[in-house]
């Protein structure tokens, strides 16, 4: 009888150890999304956890049973929820959330040097009506040190881009063609890219939010709008 015990008190220990045994399982309310939208996580998981951890693959985390979150930019995250029952047992499940957006990536060149220009500011207008009269101004920008700023989650449409630095800006540009300052239709869910084109203007301030006229020693010839790949 003496030889079964060893083997009984095995089988106990195993089948305690699954009784203990957490299961993790969840699923989000949508598997493809827009940056900022939420995502609603439903936690599915065995009764045996008693602790749950959520790592949404952006450096964010939460112990709460149901969960929800935005995302900042696009990508593709992981999503792990790694639920325990006590310290000695836990188990993980992972899933993808792509996250997608219509981004527009301003480059600000000179124009006849391209010289990228840091520190300008770039507001984004929905007509070329607001543009001219500095009226629904959308979202403002600036540019970093390689000249570009970056502007996400917008909608798919043109805008009107207003650049401008105490040294540069496109003002004399858009009465030549307002196609220097229009914008593509932007392609939804990707990164669109615009070249702004300035001016160097010399030193020039906004007066009373009106935009500044340009002071030019010479008459420049006319311009050709160039591509850029």
């Amino acid at each position: 009888m003496k030889k079964f015990l060893p083997l009984l008190a095995a089988t106990l220990l195993v089948l305690t150890s699954c009784e203990r045994m957490p299961f993790a399982d969840f699923y989000a309310s949508a598997y493809t999304v827009d940056v900022y939208e939420n995502v609603y996580f439903t936690n599915n998981s065995s009764y045996e956890a008693d602790y749950f951890e959520w790592d949404f693959g952006d450096g964010t985390v939460s112990n709460a049973y149901n969960v929800m979150h935005r995302y900042e930019y696009a990508g593709i995250y992981p999503v792990t929820l790694t639920v325990y029952n006590g310290s000695d047992f836990y188990d993980t499940k992972t899933i993808y959330i792509e996250v997608l957006t219509t981004s527009l990536h301003v480059i600000v060149e000179e124009y006849y040097t391209h010289e990228r220009i840091q520190d300008a500011s770039i507001i984004l207008y929905p007509t070329i009506n607001d543009w001219n009269n500095m009226t629904n101004p959308i979202v403002e920008g600036f540019s970093d040190a390689n000249g570009v700023a970056r502007f996400e989650n917008l909608d798919p449409v043109n805008y009107f881009l207003d650049v401008w630095h105490q040294n540069y800006n496109n003002y004399q540009l858009a009465t030549e063609d307002v196609a220097w300052i229009m914008t593509d239709k932007l392609v939804k869910n990707a990164v669109n890219e615009f070249v702004a084109y300035v001016d160097y203007v010399g030193s020039a301030n906004r007066k009373d939010g009106k935009k500044t006229a340009q002071y030019k020693v010479l008459k420049l010839e006319p311009r050709l709008k160039k591509n850029v790949y």
